[in-house]
């Protein structure tokens, strides 16, 4: 096993492996797709179907700041997309099946691999920013605060 501390870092370096200090992309993207915290890989992230959890319930690692937004369903259109344009035209050049029998297939199976895509997609994705510490994963960061907004608009008597 290769041992060796970068000279001015605390990392330690094990066969290939990044440890302590540095959080490991692959690690995160693998821990978030099977829909696990991207720091232990141990607690669930979820609560329910696509609702993130605010904190890791094995590590307490917060997780309620991620922003995923709209990247998520993207990719999954994306993908399901390919795969299902494809295995349509497959099917059509070799067996030219009825229009009814296309929509039968393709349109549930769609929505299927959407709704079973999304999730993992989703996690791998809020393992991303985790491994990058993008969005307030980044624990030497300082907390944003938001101060009220004054609009400084008065209420017609001079205040």
């Amino acid at each position: 096993m290769q041992e060796r501390s970068a000279p001015d870092s605390a990392v330690v370096v094990r066969g290939g492996a990044r440890s302590t200090g540095e959080r490991s992309i692959p690690l995160s993207l693998l821990r978030g797709a099977r829909l696990t915290c991207p720091a232990c890989g141990k607690g669930a992230m979820f609560r329910r179907y696509l609702k993130v959890a605010d904190a890791c319930p094995t590590c307490g690692e917060a997780l309620h700041h991620h922003r995923a937004d709209d990247a998520p369903p993207y990719f999954t259109i994306v993908i399901v997309g390919h795969v299902v344009v494809g295995l349509m035209l497959a099917v059509e050049m070799a067996y030219r099946p009825p229009l009814w029998l296309h929509a039968a297939i393709w349109l549930p199976l769609t929505v299927l691999l959407a709704l079973l895509l999304l999730p993992p997609i989703k996690g791998a994705l809020i393992g991303l920013q985790w491994a990058l510490l993008m969005h307030g994963f980044d624990p030497s960061a300082e907390e944003e605060k938001i101060e009220p907004f004054d609009t400084g608009i008065s209420n017609g008597r001079g205040r």
